[in-house]
Formats: C-alpha cells, sequence, structure tokens
C-alpha cells in the first residue's frame, strides 16, 4: 500500500485525541515504588563469546514482581573508564538473542545494554530467555490483549517496569556512566523507550524508531495489520468492552509518556507503515515535551523505516549527547 495516512503537512499538526487518565502518574509512582521494593539483585556473569573486540556479560535482574529479566550487556575489551550508556529494547516478538548480534554501539566506544522481553523471543531472531509467570485473563493470542480488562493486569505493566528497572541494572555497573544513559528501540522497542523516556527522569536522549504502542484509539481502527488488530479481534469476540479495553490501553499509551518526556530525542516514522501508522509515531512526536527534539520521515518505507539509514541518523545525533 503506498501512502495511506495524513498528509506529511497534516502529521507535523496532528495531535491525538487520547486522554491520560487522571491518576496516570499515580499509577505508575505505585508501580514502580512496589517494584523497587524487591532488590535489583543486578548479575552480570562474563561470558566466552569467541569475540575479540568485545566483553560480553550474561546479565539477570528482578525486575516486576521482583521476577527475573535477562540481558547483554556489551563494553569494549579492555574498557576502564566509566563508559556512555545506551540501552536497548526489543520488537514484537524478539528476544535478546545471541551476543554477536548486538555489536553495534559497543563498536562505538559505549556500553551497550539490551533487555529480553519478558514471554517473547519466539516469533524472530534468536530467541529470549525470560518468562513472564504472571497469569492474566481471556486474551487474543498475541500480548497486546494480556490483562486488558484491568490496567494493574495489563501484560505492558510488567514489560514497562522491567525496562525501567533494565536502566537501573545497567547503570549500577561500574564500568557505566549513568549521567550519560540514552534509551534506544525500534517497533515494539521504540514504544517502551517511549515509556522509558516518560518515566526515568534523568536520561540524556532516547531514540525510538517507528514506535509501537501509541494513540490506541487511532491505532487500532486505523491499519488491520497485527500487533494492534489483536485488540479489535479481541473486541469482536468480547462485545461491548470497546470502553474498558481502551481505558486499559490508556495508562500505556506512548503519546502520554511523551507528555512527560524530560530529554532529548530522535523519532523516525515510514510514511507507508502499516503496522505503526505514521500519525500514530506523529501523535507522541508532538506530544514529546522536550523542546530539543527531531524526526526523521522516510517517505516510501513500511514497518522497516530507516533500518541501516536511520541506524547511521542515531550515530550521527548521539555525538551530541553522550
Amino acid at each position: 500500500m503506498a501512502l495511506f495516512d495524513l498528509p506529511l503537512d497534516e502529521l507535523r499538526e496532528y495531535r491525538s485525541a487520547s486522554t491520560a487518565p487522571e491518576d496516570f502518574d499515580a499509577f505508575w509512582s505505585k508501580t514502580l515504588r512496589e517494584a523497587r521494593e524487591h532488590d535489583l539483585d543486578a548479575r552480570f556473569e562474563p561470558v566466552d563469546t569467541g569475540l575479540s573486540t568485545v566483553e560480553v556479560f550474561d546479565v539477570t535482574f528482578a525486575g516486576f514482581g521482583g521476577h527475573p529479566v535477562k540481558g547483554w550487556l556489551t563494553v569494549p575489551s579492555g574498557a576502564e573508564a566509566p563508559l556512555p550508556l545506551v540501552v536497548e529494547f526489543i520488537g514484537y516478538g524478539g528476544g535478546r538473542g545471541l551476543p554477536h548480534e548486538h555489536l553495534l554501539w559497543a563498536s562505538t566506544g559505549r556500553a551497550h545494554f539490551v533487555m529480553d522481553t519478558r514471554g517473547q523471543g519466539s516469533a524472530w531472531g534468536a530467541g529470549g530467555g525470560t518468562e513472564d509467570p504472571v497469569g492474566g485473563g481471556p486474551a487474543y493470542p498475541g500480548f497486546m490483549t494480556r490483562g486488558i480488562d484491568a490496567p494493574e493486569n495489563y501484560y505492558y505493566r510488567r514489560v514497562f517496569t522491567d525496562a525501567v528497572r533494565a536502566v537501573e541494572a545497567a547503570r549500577s555497573h561500574p564500568l557505566t556512566d549513568a549521567s550519560r544513559t540514552v534509551a534506544v528501540g525500534a517497533s515494539q522497542g521504540g514504544g517502551i523507550t517511549l515509556a522509558v523516556g516518560g518515566l526515568v527522569p534523568d536520561l540524556a536522549g532516547i531514540a525510538p524508531d517507528v514506535p509501537f504502542l501509541c494513540d490506541f484509539p487511532r491505532a487500532t481502527t486505523l491499519t488491520d495489520r497485527h500487533p494492534y488488530r489483536e485488540v479489535g479481534l479481541y473486541l469482536k469476540t468480547h462485545r461491548g468492552r470497546t470502553e474498558e479495553a481502551l481505558r486499559t490501553l490508556s495508562y500505556f499509551d506512548g503519546v502520554h509518556f511523551a507528555a512527560r518526556g524530560s530529554a532529548p530525542a530522535l523519532f523516525s516514522a515510514a510514511l507507508e507503515d502499516q503496522t505503526c501508522p505514521p500519525s500514530t509515531v506523529f501523535g507522541a512526536f508532538n506530544a514529546w515535551a522536550h523542546e530539543d527534539k527531531a524526526i526523521e520521515v522516510y517517505d516510501f518505507n513500511d514497518h522497516e523505516g530507516g533500518g541501516p539509514f536511520q541506524e547511521a541518523a542515531k550515530l550521527r545525533w548521539m555525538r551530541s549527547y553522550i
């Protein structure tokens, strides 16, 4: 499909109609406070990968509910001084994979932490290793409707909490410089990045690419492509629950995290993206509260967005911040 969403000049002015719940901040303060009642217990085990230019640590830390969450920390070989830190989150269905899949950021002289996504890691890539031990009510296959009956039960409450704790775990390593931390991710990873950007007040920057989990009222009615379509298929069966579902989703909307963003940001959007329609991305970008923000636009790309071109853009952008 070619262009299907708003024209670019209208996208630059678009504002989401999604409304944040009155207790949005209280909900997340309580969630993170409860998570921090558990010892972070961040453990870094050296891994022999056969790679000579980097050192890799197999990481385990306590996420939501104290549940163990996995990650990789990769640093340049022989690094001694505290290093600028890039924390990365993964796209829908993927896991942390294998260490040699994540060499870009350590190759720039930075520390790189990639978080495994609980319950995922079985749809593409080299897999993941973090279980999600929390059950839920009826859900359409996938992750978008797990626990959608109430915000306290929703799957992404656990994932976003894990992500905040991942930043804390990565910052706890003596080779990382907490004051120079940037969060990055594409698609679902971009949506998680937005959540972290709204929940962690002292980041040096964020870079969400074609972010998912934004502007739910528009996304769930504009595209029939998965994963957003999972919500529609759930409601097709559970008739009459639209208001309840949208209320739950409003606590996890990237637009509302963006309104609380306190760091410089580089976004990207693709104008033929049917998975994360460009208006939903611009809804979050236009809401991003920090004045130092930019968005790269890829006119004729679908959900692959800028791919390696956007990586190059991030490499240039990041020099100004860490």
